[in-house]
């Protein structure tokens, strides 16, 4: 087994960081790693927003539910979908731009969300921790007033980072029966359903969210609890209004 595999096999998520801070030269080389990333058409349309300053981050803290990591690591990065500095590339050129639309969008957050898993890696790598935070997409519209995003610009995804200073349990995943299809997608039987989840169902911490949340399945903590219908709508609206209005749901 190679390094790179045991960085990959063994990550884990963490969430609480030492004082100590990432150095410039670290960063800026982890930073350089994430932009040789994969990029569609080689057009690098996504941006990443390094954020050390305190007040920012106090200011961001809310945007992402009081999570303490935005405030507790020393580097919060958002990447951005970025077709702002494209198109005035294209405008400067004489090159009509037509990424005023979904598919634009879609494309550049793909880019953005390959550069964050690569800086990912990357910081891991180094011994560093990180933690995606998945609040990026709910507060998007807060999150561009904060960090001054113009028009063209939406963020995708944030990632926090430092030295750790906990060694959590590894979070649990699905049996690789249960992601990866051979040729052609094959649909799940109810027992496969059965057998693909079963280890995921049986964990202490599972039925401990059983408990704590008043359920009598997993399956209800996620649709009742954590990822309600009623909320997904609520941020889809949201995150829709954040595309028309920055340029990416015109046609």
């Amino acid at each position: 087994m190679t390094g790179t595999d045991n960085i990959l096999l063994n990550r884990r998520t963490i969430r609480k960081y030492s004082p100590e801070n990432i150095g410039d030269d670290l960063l800026d080389g982890l930073l350089r790693a994430a932009c040789r990333t994969s990029t569609t058409g080689n057009m690098q349309v996504y941006s990443i927003i390094v954020t050390r300053d305190e007040n920012i981050k106090n200011d961001l803290l809310p945007l992402h539910f009081n999570q303490r990591m935005v405030t507790e690591a020393p580097v919060v990065l958002t990447f951005c979908a970025d077709f702002n500095r494209f198109n005035r590339w294209c405008l400067l050129r004489n090159a009509a731009p037509g990424y005023d639309n979904f598919l634009s969008f879609m494309t550049a957050a793909i880019d953005a969300l390959l550069a964050a898993q690569t800086f990912c890696i990357a910081a891991e790598s180094k011994g560093l921790g990180i933690c995606y935070l998945g609040t990026t997409t709910y507060m998007a519209h807060k999150i561009i007033e904060v960090l001054k995003l113009p028009r063209g610009v939406v963020p995708v995804t944030t990632v926090t980072a430092g030295w750790p200073a906990e060694n959590p349990e590894q979070p649990d995943r699905l049996p690789l029966e249960g992601v990866v299809h051979r040729e052609v997608y094959s649909d799940y039987s109810d027992a496969d359903i059965e057998k693909i989840y079963s280890g995921k169902e049986a964990r202490d911490d599972s039925k401990r969210f059983i408990a704590e949340n008043n359920k009598t399945t997993l399956a209800q903590v996620f649709t009742d609890v954590r990822y309600k219908k009623d909320d997904n709508i609520a941020f889809s609206q949201i995150l829709l209004q954040v595309l028309r209005d920055q340029g990416f749901m015109n046609q």
